[in-house]
């Protein structure tokens, strides 16, 4: 929370809010129970297998301080930036609180914009896995039919954009009478965006004991007006991570038109990705796997590593990888952050993230460390939108891939 805030709640010892974690993290939190492992948080069973089968091992910083409060049914205002963990914290209290025999939607989030909300329906989706959630994206630009025909259907969980949302609480499509959470994400940009009267005209047609959970990289006025609103006593938790930048990071592309074409395009960059380490990204586990199996067959030596594999396994690969015995590392999203990309000087974008934050979360690198590194973007036909949404995203240019890219390493 901003510092004044925080003076002007009376109770608190400030010795004992702050924390700081193994890898930099700043943590300030007015609950104080930290519970580091999913297994101890009392969750269904069938949630437990969805967290497990989703590739997470630990709770992050966030996650174990936010989702009992959240659980137990307290306010929650998180002050977190992406890459902490924050939509997963809310989204595991959502799941382990919802009946799943009433059809009514049972909790609501707001997201600024429509990518986001996919994102985060698709994240509940995949933790809900066995328990069957139903789950809407109810964003713009859709079809308002499919939005009224699967609302009446019923479903369990409702994400959107505030003004589809409000749209189908006029329409009567969304009943609120069941909604037991709201969750508002990313509120500081949300309510900069101008939404903020949607969001209020939201807001009055919620039960009055609804529970409200804020999660905002920044706390500016807008969002502590909110805060004072329409919250009861929230619990608050900052946690900040040490800043990821672009600096020193040359940014290329390769236009490789057809994705055919990429595999041949990688074999003629290997020379190149072994001078140093490289990391190559791609979009899904199975394609991992067959990007090794097409790079061995050419006699090239890669390793891979991917979240159907067992924790020792993974272990082991980093290890070699760490110690440079393995040069080209093939791996998803899903280890991107957990990847020391220190001592890597090249990243290849074999497949564009489906989510442009985690672009900087492959690339991107903790500023303190100011190394120079190279990051290769391969662009199909498809991807060229992409790239300029990545480019106007994080405000930078990414440039045609010169000859001499090796001497650049």
């Amino acid at each position: 929370m901003s510092e004044d805030y925080y003076q002007s709640q009376p109770d608190y010892d400030e010795s004992k809010l702050l924390t700081t974690e193994g890898d930099g993290t700043i943590i300030k939190s007015t609950w104080t129970e930290v519970i580091d492992n999913f297994d101890d948080m009392n969750l269904q069973e069938n949630l437990l297998r969805g967290i497990f089968a989703y590739g997470f091992e630990k709770p992050s910083a966030i996650q174990q301080r936010a989702i009992m409060p959240a659980i137990k049914g307290y306010d929650v205002i998180a002050q977190a930036q992406s890459g902490t963990g924050k939509t997963a914290t809310f989204s595991i209290a959502i799941l382990q609180k919802l009946d799943l025999s009433n059809f009514n939607a049972q909790a609501l989030v707001l997201a600024p914009t429509r990518e986001l909300a996919q994102q985060i329906q698709k994240v509940i989706m995949a933790l809900g896995d066995y328990q069957k959630v139903k789950v809407h994206g109810c964003i713009g630009g859709t079809a308002v039919r499919q939005d009224l025909d699967v609302l009446n259907a019923g479903v369990h969980v409702v994400v959107g954009t505030p003004g589809r949302v409000f749209d189908m609480i006029s329409r009567g499509a969304l009943n609120t009478d069941s909604l037991k959470m709201f969750i508002l994400d990313e509120a500081d940009e949300m309510l900069s965006r101008g939404f903020k009267d949607q969001i209020y005209d939201v807001f009055r047609r919620l039960p009055s004991s609804i529970q409200v959970i804020l999660l905002s990289a920044t706390m500016p006025d807008d969002v502590l007006e909110v805060t004072k609103r329409f919250m009861r006593d929230p619990i608050n938790i900052l946690v900040k991570k040490e800043e990821l930048t672009l600096e020193g990071i040359k940014q290329f592309f390769i236009n490789v038109e057809k994705e055919e074409w990429k595999l041949e395009t990688l074999t003629d960059l290997y020379d190149t990705m072994t001078i140093t380490q490289a990391v190559i990204f791609l979009n899904t586990r199975r394609k991992v796997d067959w990007l090794k199996e097409k790079l061995n067959e050419k006699l090239f030596t890669v390793s891979s590593m991917h979240g159907d594999m067992d924790q020792s396994e993974r272990d082991l690969i980093m290890k070699e990888f760490r110690s440079g015995s393995s040069r080209v590392l093939i791996t998803t999203d899903l280890l991107a952050r957990g990847i020391d990309v220190q001592q890597v000087s090249l990243v290849i974008n074999y497949d564009l993230p489906t989510n442009r934050e985690n672009y900087i979360h492959r690339i991107g690198r903790g500023g303190r460390f100011g190394r120079k590194g190279v990051a290769i973007n391969f662009v199909s036909q498809e991807d060229v939108r992409v790239l300029k949404d990545i480019e106007t995203f994080y405000n930078t240019k990414i440039e045609e891939m010169p000859m001499n890219v090796a001497d650049l390493i």
